[in-house]
Parts: C-alpha cells; structure tokens; sequence
C-alpha cells in the first residue's frame, strides 16, 4: 500500500528540485536564482507571507507561533517532507496566533507531501495517485475556545503533537476567538502516525473559535480522519473529504459549530464516513451537520454515533454502502447509535435526525441501515434521485477530486 520503492524515488526526485532554504523568516539565498522554492525549518516568529507561484517546504513540524500572522497567497503549494514518528511533518497554527490562507476557485492553496510533483497552477498531481496516505502530517490549527475535556481541565494537549510541543495546546474560554481564514484549499496525503493509533488528521481544529472561516476545504487521501474537530465553535462550509483512512468526518469534546454542504467519498480504508462523538467533561454542547452526500465503500459504514452523541443532522444523503447483513462486512453498511447515553439523547430530543435519504443494496430495508429507530427520520430513492444532500457546484474547477471525476455519481 506504500508503495515505498517508488516513493523513494519520487522523493528523490522531489528533493533534487529545491532551490533553496530559510532558517525561520529569513529569505532564501540561492546561487542561481531560482527562488520558487523555499525550505521552512524553524517555527515562524514574525509575521510572513509565502507568496503566489512559489512552493514552500516544510522541514520538519513547523509551528506558527502565538501573536503572529503567516499569509498564504492564491496558488502557493506547501509540501511536507516524507517521515513518520518524530519526524512527521505539520505546520501548526497555535493559539493566540493566524493563518490567512485565502485561494480562489482559479488558484486554489495545496498542501500535500514532497513526494508529489504538482507545481503552483496544477490541480491534478501529474505523478501520485488520490489514494497514496500517510506521506506528512497535516495542518492544524489550535484556538480558545471551549471545549468538554476529562477532567474538566480548561485546555488539553492535541493528539497528534508530543506534549513537549506547547504549540499543540488547546481551549480556553473565548467562544468567538479568531484563528484565521482558509478558502479554497486542498489539503492531499497526509495523516503521518507518530505512534500507535496516533496519527494526524487532514485537518485538525482544536477549540477553534466561531471568530475563523473556513470554507472550501477538500482533504485527499489522509491516513487518519479527513476533517477532525475537538470541541470549539467553528464553522465549515463546502468541504469535500475523498479517500480518509480512518474516517471521514470526526466531532469530538462537544465541537459547537455548523458544517454546511459536503462530499464524502470514502475509499478502502475508510472506516466511518461520520463518527459522532460526545462530551468527555461536565460541560456539554451541540453541533449541526446538514447537507451532505456521502459516497460509501463496501468496507465502510455510514456513522457511528457515541459516546453521548448530541447534536442536529439532517439533509444526509447515503448511496453506495454494502448491506449491514453480509457477513464479509459485519457492522458496516449502516448508521447506529452506541452505548445508553448516545440513545437516551436521542430519545430525548438532544440527538436528532431528519431529511435523511439512502440509495440502499438490493434486499435491505430502512431498519437495517438506519438503526435505534433512527429509520422514522429516513426515506429510501433511486441514485441520483435524492432531494437531500450536497450542492456539488461548489467543488467544480478547483478540486482534484472534480478534475478526476470522481464527482460523476453525485447529483
């Protein structure tokens, strides 16, 4: 699955084509004049820009650092070079610090591995398949906002980070506090595991406040979850997730935020297209998840919703999933609700459902896909035929998952 010789050889290639190389902020100095790409080895202190038709390299895991803006203009490409453990890649956006990465649908912000040899104006890699995972780490992005931690602790160490790392901090207490902007950004081949079952999402958001934006999001073939929140109060709109190892979308630690219009396409690794966790603290607080297309895989499941599950869903349209009673797929293939208080909060009103649509396999029924009653809130159409689910127009032009049509089944 690696596919290691070939990579080693990518990477090699990929190396050869620096040009240079900046300590911190430092510009670059290179004997031929080629500054397009600039190696990042330090953690960023001072305000930067990394600037439109260049391709920034990160070194090793770079950490923006409280109090300090990096600006990423439309088109730039950001690779992180291939390693694992302690070696893994990231660029981390910490508390009290910003990222503006603002692209636009014609020139749209990639991050993806070193291996890779897309160059600032491409869409498509010209050399790495949608499915290669695991080659750096991912983009994080740390906020003070609330969130339900064990404990009760007002911050918490995110996964992914040695707790060494204080840029990896946490939480706090203010709700509308601003991380940023992201528009229009790829983010490809990421989810580096720095121990077992420690891996980094795609994109990570950790007590993120409702003071960020972000929307267009795609995330590609990253090892462990596509898009994972851990409490905080952002929002996402129009975020598409294509091949995520683990699953697709996580919520975690009583996430408060909204995410509106999405794609999910899951590939062979993808375990949960949703996996809906709950508060781990006293404190307790709800998200909205609606309008979403979600593309299964005979090795997936729809959602698991646990662990206190809360929140709204609805608008989800499922298509493409085994049946839950093939025993080559025992668990798949179905939305279910897990442990006594994930469905208490649904009896009670604090989990709901509604306008939930399934294109299902032949001979299952709504009761089979739709567990713990949450079939009283699903219907059953023809593909293509939902009525619910993603507006795809926001992904055309500027995603790989678009110029590799691999959006031809949704409607």
């Amino acid at each position: 699955m690696k596919k290691y010789n070939y990579l080693l050889t990518l990477i090699t290639a990929s190396l050869l084509g620096l040009s240079s190389c900046i300590e911190g902020n430092d510009k670059p100095d290179t004997d031929d004049g080629d500054d397009s790409s600039v190696v990042i080895t330090s953690n960023i202190t001072t305000n930067t820009t990394w600037q439109t038709g260049k391709v920034y390299v990160l070194g090793g895991r770079i950490a923006v650092t409280s109090g300090v803006t990096l600006t990423i203009q439309p088109g730039v490409v950001v690779k992180g070079e291939v390693g694992s453990g302690a070696n893994a890649t990231a660029l981390i956006i910490a508390r009290g610090a910003k990222i503006m990465a603002e692209g636009t649908a014609a020139q749209p912000i990639i991050f993806t591995s070193t291996a890779d040899e897309i160059m600032p104006g491409q869409i498509a890699s010209p050399n790495m398949e949608p499915t290669l995972e695991g080659l750096w780490g991912g983009l994080m992005i740390m906020g003070k906002a609330k969130g339900s931690f064990a404990g009760d602790v007002a911050e918490i160490q995110i996964e992914g980070i040695p707790a060494s790392d204080t840029n990896g901090l946490y939480g706090g207490s203010d709700d509308a506090d601003n991380s940023g902007v992201l528009k229009y950004i790829s983010i490809r081949h990421g989810g580096a595991n720095i121990g077992e079952g420690n891996e980094i999402n795609g994109l990570t958001l950790g007590g993120v406040g409702s003071g960020t934006v972000i929307e267009n999001v795609e995330v590609v073939a990253n090892q462990d979850d596509g898009i994972e929140w851990f409490g905080g109060t952002v929002s996402v709109k129009n975020a598409l997730i294509w091949n995520s190892g683990d699953d697709a979308v996580d919520t975690d630690q009583s996430w408060a935020g909204t995410l509106d219009n999405f794609i999910v396409i899951c590939g062979v690794n993808t375990d949960h297209a949703l996996e809906i966790d709950g508060p781990e603290g006293a404190y307790n607080a709800a998200h909205t998840v609606k309008n979403g297309s979600i593309k299964g895989h005979p090795s997936s499941e729809f959602a698991d919703f646990r662990a206190g599950a809360r929140g709204t869903f609805e608008n989800l349209y499922f298509f493409n999933f085994p049946a839950p009673s093939d025993n080559n797929n025992a668990g798949k293939g179905d939305l279910s609700l897990s442990g006594d208080n994930t469905i208490a909060n649904y009896a009670g009103g604090i989990l709901n459902f509604s306008k939930l649509e399934a294109t299902l396999a032949e001979g299952v029924t709504l009761d089979q896909a739709f567990r713990n009653g949450t079939s009283a809130h699903a219907s059953t159409v023809a593909l293509k035929a939902n009525t619910v689910g993603a507006d795809k127009a926001a992904f055309n032009g500027w995603t790989w998952a678009a110029a590799a049509n691999a959006l031809a089944d949704f409607k």
